[in-house]
């Protein structure tokens, strides 16, 4: 391709920055000589049938992280070696919210002001920040802080992620933060900057024979194969590789598993499509980029337990006959893309990654992707756009990933909490796994509990729990507060309310009564909690999502959110009878004609609220 090129040249440093990423794929591909041990970064090895195009994120992060952004002259010259047009290269970039494109404060802090951390403070957890520092997005002497979506860590009640670029670059979590203490953590040097690592989830010490996927958490240590070994783990792995692909594909079905991810369609169907697929290579993919409002489960997992995401990819990889797997994890994980980089790697040295694992003949490796400040990208072909270097816009189906996913290829997508089912499916079998749960709901799910609980965390129960003796395992509602609604599966979920609470937590009687599960979100809210502003907030997480793509999602969040703030200023176009009916004819349009779930679920929350009187004429 004759790449035309404008404007300012690349700078010696990040012309060395860019070939040295992009370099040390090639060289990767060039045999299979060269160990992962002598790559530059262990992340972004690629294959040299699908060109280089998929090293733009890679890339890109290094260039935020080294230089401290991405100027011109970078994707100008970073277009030349992967062959990809400036003005193209340009847009993907620019679709990331993680990415600056104009030289800035070394040190960005992103606070998450999203509906899980107001509920718990009952406030704004920014102002704190801002009356300490000054205005968002304005440099404070080398710092700049900005409002973030959620960031994960909602069972903390506040969070933020810190950014530091130059050779000191950093990128730390950290949750719960107090303003103050957070301006003398960003004084010190980076090199001490630790990531927030407490872990909530009281069954451990409450019920711990109650856990089945969270049973290694606090047991094991999340940086030693041989600790993960000694619980158990890998037994799944050689049982599954004894037991060959379609026997684990039929245990898989016999379990009754459904994806975690919200959609619940049949894994072994999906697995199925993959493995008789005649066309080669096949792809397994893990969605890891979890951003849900009120969801952090994923994280738990990664940061306290990845030997077992590592092995439910490998055996769904095996089942399926692919070679390689991506894991696709947001941005603002730093500590679970640490670990999970650490885990591949030992897993390597003890040969349950690599060649002809366990002596099986069965070669498989996994590549980690890392998200930058998308939503969007969770959803499954978007992510798949993503890992090629694309924007993460949502693709048409069909044809569906099965048929043509990751490069054109057959791909299989799981997120982690199904992936970890499928460890404990091999350890005691699908028949087995079957029987827990209800009878179209099998096994146990995890649920972000949050808001207004007494304790927050995650909780692991059976299908078929129902809404009352969850909150009951939380401790019930804060003392001293009042319950007035429970938000089930997020900000694309809906609202119940207290008359609700005898709803049994399973596919389909949420399903029935008009709900849904989604993510496994639980966030409580008490009757103090000003509702307009937490619907509001929730029209502006869509409207700023948005991928755009489609008309009824780009222009009907805005329009959304532009309604609820006429309603909350109480200043209505006419009467507040026809805002709530032109509300009511957004959603269904949304609903109706958007490309994907984001537009389809946009208005579902809102609409609840407005239907359940959870919101003061």
């Amino acid at each position: 391709m004759d790449l035309k090129t404008s404007g300012p040249l690349v700078s010696e440093e990040e012309k060395q920055l860019i070939d040295s990423i992009v370099d040390s794929a090639i060289l990767l591909n060039s045999n299979d000589i060269v160990g992962i041990e002598d790559i530059v970064d262990p992340q972004i090895a690629t294959r040299s049938d699908k060109g280089h195009r998929d090293l733009l994120l890679p890339v890109l992060h290094g260039l935020q992280e080294k230089i401290g952004y991405i100027s011109r002259g970078a994707i100008n010259y970073l277009s030349i070696r992967l062959g990809s047009p400036p003005a193209e290269t340009y847009g993907i970039a620019s679709f990331y919210a993680l990415f600056s494109f104009e030289q800035s404060s070394p040190t960005t802090i992103h606070v998450c002001d999203d509906i899980a951390c107001r509920t718990s403070q009952g406030k704004d957890p920014a102002q704190e920040l801002e009356a300490i520092l000054g205005e968002a997005e304005v440099d404070h002497g080398g710092i700049t802080w900005k409002r973030s979506p959620c960031l994960g860590r909602c069972e903390e009640g506040s969070a933020c992620f810190i950014q530091r670029s130059g050779q000191d670059s950093k990128q730390v979590l950290i949750s719960p933060f107090r303003a103050d203490q957070l301006l003398q953590t960003i004084n010190q040097p980076s090199t001490q900057w630790l990531n927030s690592d407490s872990v909530k989830i009281p069954q451990i010490k409450s019920d711990p024979g109650s856990l089945r996927l969270l049973k290694r958490i606090g047991v094991v240590d999340p940086t030693s194969l041989e600790s993960y070994r000694s619980a158990g783990g890998y037994q799944a792995l050689a049982q599954g590789l004894e037991m060959g692909p379609e026997n684990i594909i039929r245990e898989i079905k016999d379990a009754k598993l459904v994806g975690r991810g919200g959609a619940a369609f049949p894994t072994a169907i999906k697995w199925q499509g993959v493995s008789q697929n005649p066309i080669r290579p096949h792809y397994f993919v893990c969605n890891a980029d979890e951003s849900e409002p009120g969801t952090f489960k994923d994280r738990i997992i990664i940061e306290q337990d990845p030997f077992s995401l590592i092995e439910g990819l490998t055996i769904a990889s095996y089942a399926t006959g692919c070679d390689k797997g991506y894991i696709y994890i947001r941005g603002e994980y730093p500590l679970g893309e640490k670990r999970l980089l650490d885990a591949i790697a030992q897993a390597h040295t003890k040969g349950y990654l690599g060649k002809d694992i366990l002596g099986k003949g069965f070669d498989f490796d996994i590549e980690i992707r890392r998200g930058a400040g998308a939503y969007i990208a969770g959803e499954e072909t978007a992510l798949l756009n993503s890992i090629e270097g694309k924007r993460a816009e949502p693709r048409n189906k069909p044809p569906f990933p099965v048929q043509a996913g990751l490069f054109g290829k057959p791909t299989g997508i799981n997120n982690v909490e199904t992936l970890l089912n499928v460890v404990e499916i091999l350890n005691i079998g699908g028949e087995a796994f079957s029987q827990i749960g209800t009878a179209n709901s099998s096994g146990t799910r995890l649920f972000c509990l949050s808001g207004s609980i007494t304790n927050p965390g995650l909780y692991e129960a059976e299908f078929g729990i129902t809404l009352r003796e969850l909150l009951e395992l939380g401790g019930g509602i804060q003392k001293g507060k009042t319950l007035k609604a429970i938000l089930l599966g997020g900000a694309a979920g809906s609202f119940v309310t207290p008359d609700q609470l005898d709803l049994p937590l399973s596919l389909e009687a949420t399903r029935q009564s008009g709900t849904t599960l989604g993510s496994g979100v639980v966030m409580v809210f008490d009757s103090e909690i000003n509702m307009s502003q937490i619907l509001l907030r929730i029209a502006q997480f869509f409207r700023d999502e948005s991928c755009g793509q489609c008309v009824p999602c780009r222009v009907g969040t805005v329009r959304q959110e532009e309604l609820l703030s006429r309603l909350v200023q109480n200043k209505p176009f006419g009467t507040r009878s026809d805002e709530l009916s032109l509300l009511s004819q957004l959603g269904t349009v949304m609903r109706d004609s958007s490309i994907c779930g984001l537009g389809q679920t946009a208005a579902n929350a809102i609409e609840s609220a407005y239907k359940l009187n959870l919101v003061e004429n």
